[in-house]
């Protein structure tokens, strides 16, 4: 399969390092890379052997199967309806961009009338199965998301002790920090939806962690999970999880067993 990668910041650059040189997945490889200067990523281009991009057309007329977002919010709108229309498959890492509800529908008609697939990598938590187990039946009934977080990653200002910054629905969560919490949309997206879906965020300053717990209600019982997500190696503002979540989402797409 033939990749295409939009952004090559953090996660961007560690699909790269994994796909192009340590062949994470046989037969699968990231052959164009969009950005909007190339100067600044060609020594990158040269060792992982792809193709840079700077203009978007030329890059969606690529020889690619799937395309990989990996920028902003802001590049998951301007981008995804394209890829689609052009009757490419995509994978969505800013998934805060479906918390526009209009938008969201959007994207679900042109997946259906062009026949392609969205695929929304887990990200940093689990539980997304039973979740979806759950309100298959509309046996729901609540879902909450606390997420802690290192102060300095959430606010400029100092704190001496933990401060909830945010208790809200997860909709208004994602507008006011867009770079912090993708993670509640796809718990939301996976559940009982981003108006219902509860989020407290807080900013904690005697961890080195992001934090993340999870608990939901229903007819089928209860969840309670709790996740500690370590760095990445090479970049400590990026959880490990969430780039590894990709990995295992490009993985399934075509295996021949799928669990959950």
């Amino acid at each position: 399969m033939k990749i295409g990668l939009i952004g090559c910041g953090n996660i961007g650059q560690f699909l790269l390092e994994s796909l192009n040189m340590d062949s994470f997945l046989d037969g699968s490889r990231i052959d164009a890379v969009f950005v909007r200067d190339k100067k600044g990523y060609e020594d990158l281009a040269n060792r992982c052997r792809t193709r840079l991009y700077d203009d978007f057309q030329a890059f969606l007329q690529s020889d690619t199967d799937l395309i990989i977002e990996a920028a902003t919010v802001q590049s998951v709108k301007q981008y995804a309806p394209d890829i689609l229309r052009h009757g490419k498959d995509i994978l969505i890492i800013s998934v805060g961009a479906l918390a526009d509800r209009s938008f969201f529908e959007e994207l679900k008609a042109l997946s259906e009338l062009n026949g392609r697939k969205i695929y929304l990598p887990s990200g940093a938590i689990g539980g997304l199965d039973v979740l979806k187990a759950a309100q298959s039946t509309g046996q729901l009934e609540s879902v909450t998301l606390t997420t802690r977080k290192p102060a300095s990653s959430l606010t400029d200002e100092p704190v001496e002790s933990e401060q909830v910054l945010f208790d809200g629905p997860a909709f208004e969560a994602i507008s006011q920090f867009p770079k912090n919490i993708n993670v509640s949309i796809i718990l939301s997206l996976a559940g009982i939806g981003a108006e219902k879906t509860r989020v407290k965020i807080v900013a904690d300053p005697h961890v080195n962690k992001n934090i993340h717990a999870i608990e939901a209600k229903g007819d089928f019982g209860k969840l309670t999970l709790n996740v500690e997500n370590n760095p990445m190696p090479k970049n400590p503002k990026t959880s490990y999880l969430a780039a590894l979540s990709v990995l295992s989402a490009l993985k399934n797409s075509h295996d021949w067993l799928e669990i959950g």
